[in-house]
């Protein structure tokens, strides 16, 4: 009945997280949910303002271009001028997506052909790979350890295997790990990109959401990128717009053209009026960002103080709304989770769902409020863990 592709793919990580949750509400239990990257914060008021005026336009009620607005890319190019210092053509090096996860999906299909390799971070976000296998190509997993900071170890990847790959993907500030780089790490990618003809492909939504002065680096910001990457990027993250689905992708002009040419035969474009509330948020006043950044780095140093007096080893990030701890000794990440849904009414991820590298660890989110995550710390400090 399906395609062989399709018996390649895994259980959506996050899908299985939800039969599990139903489940567990179903015996009368009361979840507190740590496990999604789903902001529980409102988008701004002005972004909402801004879709109720745009929707009652009709000329948005019609079939969008396949580009974006080129006011929308504008806003982008301007908004990546003043926060990243990156310079962009609106017309040609910014491109419109219905959420970056579609076109991260979509660009495996557009640089990918039957059993090209793609060099694929373990752990990481289940799309880079997820799109890979759908593209009947050959993801290579490259471990990120946590005594290499949870980055690429370079050297380490199989020289022949280096040799065949096209793409490498790649996620900074990292969902799961919370682990962040510096733009030297960025030159270094630029580098083996240009010495091995590999296409970087730049995963960057959680870019402000950093703390202690720490300034997340676009990947474009590196001399040379723009030859050899794109970087996609969201408003889910930056202004609570998750269910809104809108992104946009950035670079190297000819990769977008690639993307740009699967888009068109696969959808239509995203709905204009949330094109305009992304534009109010790009171009509007940013105080809600900061506002958000206090919220989460309040609600951090609350799960990490609770996490470390429960017993658990985890470091303070200084990006990202996630926390990765370690699962105590003698259990599997995905043990760990089921006890810690069970006995205590909290859901986390396991970390084996990101990657076989993940194995070992999990991963908590401070999307619920602070008194829901204090109510979690105490009970997993009541499991004596």
């Amino acid at each position: 009945m399906y395609a062989k592709r399709i018996s390649s793919l895994p259980p959506y990580l996050f899908a299985e997280i939800d039969a599990r949750k139903k489940e567990a509400k179903g015996k009368g239990i009361d979840i507190i949910d740590l496990s999604i990257g789903d902001p529980d914060l409102p988008t701004p008021p002005h972004v909402v303002e801004a879709v109720c005026n745009a929707a009652k336009d009709p000329l948005n009620h019609r079939y969008p271009s396949y580009d974006g607005m080129l006011a929308f890319r504008e806003a982008v190019a301007a908004w990546y001028n003043r926060r990243k210092r990156v310079h962009l053509d609106a017309e040609d090096e910014v491109l419109t997506l219905i959420g970056s996860k579609e076109g991260i999906a979509h660009s495996a299909f557009a640089f990918l052909d039957p059993g090209d390799i793609a060099l694929v971070p373990d752990p990481a976000y289940p799309v880079y790979k997820g799109a890979t296998l759908l593209a009947n190509g050959i993801p290579h997993s490259v471990p990120l350890r946590e005594e290499n900071e949870f980055m690429p170890d370079l050297e380490s990847i199989d020289k022949e295997v280096v040799r065949k790959a096209k793409l490498m993907f790649l996620n900074y500030p990292n969902n799961p790990t919370a682990a962040a780089v510096e733009k030297s790490f960025f030159k270094e990618i630029v580098d083996f990109a240009h010495d091995h003809d590999i296409t970087i492909l730049h995963d960057n939504p959680y870019s402000e959401l950093t703390f202690e002065g720490y300034e997340a680096p676009s990947f474009l910001s590196v001399e040379g990128a723009k030859d050899v990457g794109i970087e996609f990027n969201s408003l889910s993250k930056t202004y609570n717009m998750t269910g809104w689905r809108i992104g946009y992708v950035i670079g190297n002009s000819e990769l977008l053209k690639g993307l740009r040419l699967v888009k068109t035969n696969v959808d239509s474009g995203a709905f204009q009026a949330v094109q305009a509330a992304g534009i109010a948020a790009l171009n509007g006043h940013q105080d809600c960002i900061e506002a958000n950044v206090a919220i989460y780095r309040e609600r951090r140093d609350i799960l990490f103080d609770g996490l470390k007096s429960a017993g658990m080893e985890v470091k303070k990030p200084k990006a990202t709304f996630y926390l990765w701890a370690k699962v105590p000794p003698g259990f599997s990440s995905i043990r760990f989770s089921m006890l810690l849904l069970e006995r205590a009414g909290v859901v986390v991820t396991p970390g084996i769902g990101f990657g076989e590298a993940g194995e070992g660890f999990v991963r908590f989110s401070l999307c619920v409020n602070k008194e829901r995550i204090k109510e979690a710390c105490e009970r997993l400090k009541k499991l004596a863990i």
